[in-house]
């Protein structure tokens, strides 16, 4: 048999797949800090645990998203697959309810007399009372300077009574002569200069007499007194002080010691408030109130800030001090509306409104006016009878005509 020829060996030894090598798997690499084993296995399952998490927020997040939209494709016999949205309704009602109309202003006293110097002014030579003393009528407040003008007053009376004692003197000599004037002792001519002489001393003591009241007018003028009973507000004057007339006053007084506040009303209140009101007064740092009523309403609003002025009387009391902050209610009238949760009044470029939940259960849009907001809520003024189903929370995220599911709020 002729011999087979030998092939040469492969420099590459064959490698059979799955026979010869297999491939080594390097074993998980531990994260540091875990050696041991047990603390191994607990790594792994914080790790799933994480990753189950992780997924369930994201299924939750999917399913609500769903809900909010309304997606989801209709089911067989066309009902919606989507989760209908429960809400908690109020039913308000209507109650009794205190109309108020809230203002901010400060104390002030209702008749503020200033006082100064008139005349010729002069030196304060005392002050007889100081700030927050209570004064009555005609009390000496102040005094200036009399040296100069007494000396003239007491020269003027001496100057009427010697015109006086020459009044006098004519006035008999005239006479004496009126009853010589038959027998012809004295001539026409001597009588009349008498009677002449009568008359001209009579004048000078009306002369005499106006010269001495007027000096002491001035006299009078240096004692500053207060014009009527009432309470010393402010006080500038001081002893050495040379004040002149139509400066700055020397004493504000409060006269009758009356206070009032005056407040500033938004252009929609100002209608709604009437003379007589009942006013209920409030200021910063006392616990107490103070009552008054409405006093006064201005005319005007003012066309810049769209604000009305009002003045209310309040009754004198210690804590009532010119100058201090005061917040205020007027009570306007009572009437029977709707109160609802502040949740439930919504607002937009449209105004304000609510979602009512009709007899099909689904939701509109109800227009309402906001007249006040009391502890209890937010008074409905119009667009509410007070038998209507209202979504208290959460009116915002609903459309108008989604259908809802109902559930009663409590306390409703």
């Amino acid at each position: 048999m002729p011999q087979l020829e030998q092939l040469p060996e492969p420099e590459e030894k064959v490698r059979w797949i799955n026979r010869e090598t297999t491939t080594q798997v390097a074993p998980p690499t531990q994260p540091p800090g875990t050696e041991s084993a047990t603390e191994w296995l607990e790594w792994v399952k914080r790790r799933k645990l994480l990753v189950a998490g992780i997924l369930l927020a994201l299924a939750l997040a999917a399913l609500a998203a769903v809900r909010l939209s309304g997606g989801g494709a209709p089911a067989a016999g066309g009902a919606p697959n989507a989760t209908v949205p429960l809400v908690s309704v109020v039913t308000p009602g209507l109650k009794a309810v205190t109309a108020t109309v809230t203002f901010t202003g400060t104390v002030n006293a209702r008749y503020d007399v200033a006082m100064g110097v008139e005349g010729e002014g002069g030196r304060i030579s005392a002050v007889l009372v100081e700030a927050g003393d209570r004064v009555r009528r005609g009390q000496v407040l102040a005094t200036l300077d009399t040296s100069v003008l007494r000396p003239q007053v007491a020269r003027l009376a001496a100057s009427l009574a010697e015109a006086r004692a020459q009044a006098e003197l004519s006035e008999a000599e005239y006479k004496r002569a009126l009853g010589v004037q038959a027998s012809g002792a004295l001539s026409a001519e001597e009588i009349e200069r008498r009677r002449a002489a009568s008359v001209t001393a009579a004048a000078q003591v009306e002369v005499a007499a106006a010269q001495l009241a007027e000096a002491r007018a001035r006299l009078y003028r240096t004692e500053l007194r207060a014009p009527d009973d009432g309470l010393v507000l402010t006080r500038s004057a001081e002893v050495g002080q040379f004040p002149t007339p139509g400066g700055e006053p020397l004493f504000r007084l409060s006269r009758g010691n009356e206070v009032e506040v005056r407040a500033q009303l938004a252009e929609q209140d100002l209608p709604r408030v009437a003379v007589g009101q009942p006013v209920v007064v409030r200021l910063t740092g006392i616990a107490d109130a103070f009552k008054g009523r409405v006093r006064l309403i201005g005319p005007v609003i003012d066309p810049v800030t769209r604000l009305g002025w009002m003045r209310v009387a309040l009754e004198p009391h210690p804590q009532l001090r010119p100058g201090a902050f005061a917040r205020g209610e007027v009570a306007v009238g009572d009437a029977r509306r709707a109160v609802l949760p502040q949740t439930a009044v919504l607002s937009d470029s449209n105004g304000t409104y609510v979602m009512i939940v009709g007899a099909d259960g689904k939701v509109a849009r109800r227009s309402v006016t906001v007249v006040d907001t009391i502890p209890q809520g937010v008074v409905i003024g119009t667009g509410l009878r007070g038998d209507e189903r209202i979504v208290a929370t959460a009116a915002a995220f609903l459309r108008e005509g989604e259908a809802v599911k109902v559930v009663e709020a409590s306390g409703s």
